[in-house]
């Protein structure tokens, strides 16, 4: 008799579970302590690579795993914005913009994704165009573009306690903050992007699944 895999503690998704713990602790600091938050804030992302690294190596690739490691990265920046709302109240609409964006784009964009695999229809693909190809190919641009995202938001935080080392006369954080705000900026172009072509891709699902409804009538 075959025993039956528990998928739950696989590797990479033990190391998912060490990164919401350190985002949790990271969470309940960032008012108060940027030290405390920053060193895990900044762990947990960097686990993000390990745990896909793990499941490759240990060929442990679940659902579950890549939805435990979406869903920490979503709720870990959403948090960071609540969390710069409060810090720059002037600027609010714009970091609940970046929520609404960020947590919308890749919710339709996931579960189309699943709808797509269930279905042969002719979807908008947007690999076939030469740019957004080095973007779902190229692991580097991919990390540079989260990275840099990241980058951003983290230099609004830390700019809230300290400027800083100070080099050739400009802070750390607030060179930081300069360098990664176009990266920032692209990345949410590319977030509405993706949103749009699965809207696309959802609606040719309804157009396909109300004509076969219609010949069954």
């Amino acid at each position: 008799m075959t025993e039956t895999e528990n998928i739950f503690i696989f590797v990479p998704n033990i190391i998912g579970y060490g990164r919401v713990i350190l985002a949790l602790i990271s969470f309940y600091f960032m008012p108060t302590n940027h030290i405390i938050a920053s060193w895990c804030y900044i762990t947990s992302a960097l686990l993000d690579a390990f745990d896909g690294h793990a499941a490759r190596y240990f060929n442990q690739s679940t659902k579950f795993g890549a939805i435990l490691d979406q869903l920490t990265d979503r709720c870990g920046t959403m948090c960071l914005l609540v969390t710069l709302s409060h810090f720059y109240p002037a600027y609010t609409f714009w970091f609940q913009l970046s929520m609404a964006i960020d947590i919308a784009c890749h919710w339709i964009f996931l579960h189309t994704s699943l709808l797509q695999g269930k279905t042969s229809h002719k979807f908008i693909d947007m690999s076939e165009n030469p740019i957004m190809r080095v973007y779902y190919t190229n692991r580097t641009v991919l990390f540079f573009m989260c990275a840099g995202n990241e980058a951003f938001y983290a230099a609004l935080y830390l700019l809230h306690f300290t400027e800083g080392p100070i080099l050739a006369g400009i802070s750390l954080f607030r060179a930081i903050l300069l360098l990664s705000a176009p990266v920032a900026l692209v990345k949410t172009i590319l977030s509405l992007i993706h949103g749009y072509v699965a809207c696309i891709n959802l609606g040719i699902i309804d157009v396909k699944e109300r004509e076969q409804q219609r010949k069954v009538k």
